[in-house]
């Protein structure tokens, strides 16, 4: 039932104010007494959050509504609100017709795969404590949550003077725009207005989906000639970044930058397998280790969780600061970024310092992706000698590596390949394609 990034799919189909219902039921019978509820502006959002309310108290359990907010928000509110468990109805980067449901601990860290499937065997089971009519759970409304988001942020940030434009992407995201300027900074906004069915550009922040805000920093006759772009998804988990020159920043070298940063000798940094080598090599050079973990923020998370792990990050956009909070914070990660560029210089020069390599990913679409990856995995062992499986199947060469594995939210098998040439990476990457979809016919023969 769970991915890893909680529940998601289409609306109607595999979200249903049934399902919702029921994964509220099951939160507050296995003793999550006092839960904070909010939700991205996706209309369908409205009535599945009023289920999962529902169904929290029919079990006893009291909800803090927080109506729509940002998912880091939401997540934050959990420990601000003295409460047992954060409840988002969000599909975060996915389509318009897609919602889903993600659960939190107060530290901001999402449910682990233990309490995932505690939540999912009571749905299964259909194994409820219903409470009697005079112990029903209340509710009650806190409108605060993005102030006390915006005054979080401020906080854990410097301050600087920049000109900055934030792409909030019709979404919840509108507290990086108040907090940068709570920071000094000179901000406009593209497509603030809140609007799940993300009008203006899909909700997650590509560089196609941002050519948009990457020509608006530029600058020209309708530019704002600024020195920094930031881009979230539909409820600002995850922050994209735009150069003042108007580069679409990879997320592999964003990573590297915030790692390098938050980092210092002796420090781990943890990233998943599908991270670029350049991001190793920058650390290597300061002393900081590289800790690889299974793709999904809350894999990294999990991980950030461990004494010495100074910073986690994935290429996707997710950045997770633990000294902070454990939840990828988008707001966050667009305030330090702000702050780390007023402080050096500009993020074009800030990004010479990152070796770039050859990377290319891709996706192959099956309804049958893990008996794909599992056929995948039987032929890379045999032939190659060095191949991991923690998340997938990576196989390294002397001079590059590709991984293979299946997206945890929608039906797709994801390949990865890099090396030091570009000419081996498309070498790699169409091997390693080719054996997904040869893999792929069969199954479907």
């Amino acid at each position: 039932m769970f991915g890893t990034s909680g529940v998601r799919g289409r609306v109607g189909d595999e979200v249903t104010c049934d399902l919702a219902l029921s994964v509220g039921r099951a939160l507050a019978s296995e003793g999550y007494d006092r839960v904070v509820v909010g939700r991205d502006a996706r209309e369908s959002g409205r009535m599945l959050a009023d289920a999962a309310v529902a169904g929290l108290r029919e079990c006893g359990a009291d909800v803090v509504r927080l109506g729509e907010a940002a998912t880091p928000t939401v997540a934050r509110s959990v420990g601000w609100r003295d409460a047992d468990a954060g409840l988002v109805v969000t599909a975060s980067h996915n389509p318009a017709p897609d919602n889903g449901l993600k659960l939190w601990n107060p530290s901001g860290q999402a449910f682990d795969e233990r309490q995932r499937e505690s939540i999912a065997a009571r749905v299964r089971e259909d194994d409820y404590d219903l409470a009697a009519w005079d112990g029903l759970g209340e509710v009650t409304a806190w409108d605060g949550a993005t102030e006390r988001h915006a005054e979080a942020l401020t906080r854990a940030a410097a301050p600087g003077n920049l000109s900055v434009v934030v792409d909030v992407g019709n979404g919840v995201g509108q507290v990086t725009a108040e907090a940068l300027r709570r920071l000094g900074h000179d901000v406009q906004t593209l497509n603030e207005r809140a609007d799940g069915t993300f009008p203006a550009r899909p909700s997650e922040p590509t560089a196609e989906n941002c050519r948009a805000l990457a020509e608006f920093v530029a600058g020209g006759d309708a530019g704002f000639d600024a020195d920094l772009g930031i881009a979230h998804d539909g409820d600002a988990d995850r922050m994209r970044a735009v150069t003042g020159r108007g580069e679409f920043v990879a997320g592999d070298l964003l990573l590297a930058l915030f790692a390098r940063e938050a980092a210092g000798a002796g420090d781990e940094v943890a990233v998943p397998v599908d991270t670029s080598l350049a991001v190793d090599d920058l650390l290597a050079a300061h002393g900081v280790s590289v800790s690889r973990t299974r793709v999904g923020d809350v894999y990294v998370a999990e991980r950030a969780t461990d004494p010495g792990v100074a910073f986690g990050g994935e290429p996707s956009g997710a950045w997770i600061w633990p000294d902070e909070t454990l939840c990828p914070d988008g707001p966050l990660a667009a305030c330090r970024l702000a702050g780390l560029v007023s402080r050096t210089g500009s993020l074009d020069a800030r990004l010479g310092e990152v070796e770039r390599y050859p990377l290319r990913r891709g996706n192959v679409e099956t309804d049958r992706k893990g008996a794909v990856v599992e056929r995948v995995r039987e032929r890379v062992s045999d032939a190659y000698d060095d191949v991991t499986t923690l998340d997938g199947v990576r196989a390294e060469t002397d001079d590059g590596w590709f991984l293979v594995r299946a997206s945890g939210t929608q039906p797709l098998v994801r390949v990865t390949a890099e090396a030091r040439s570009e000419s081996r990476t498309d070498d790699l990457f169409a091997e390693a394609r080719s054996l997904v979809e040869d893999a792929r016919s069969e199954r479907e023969v």
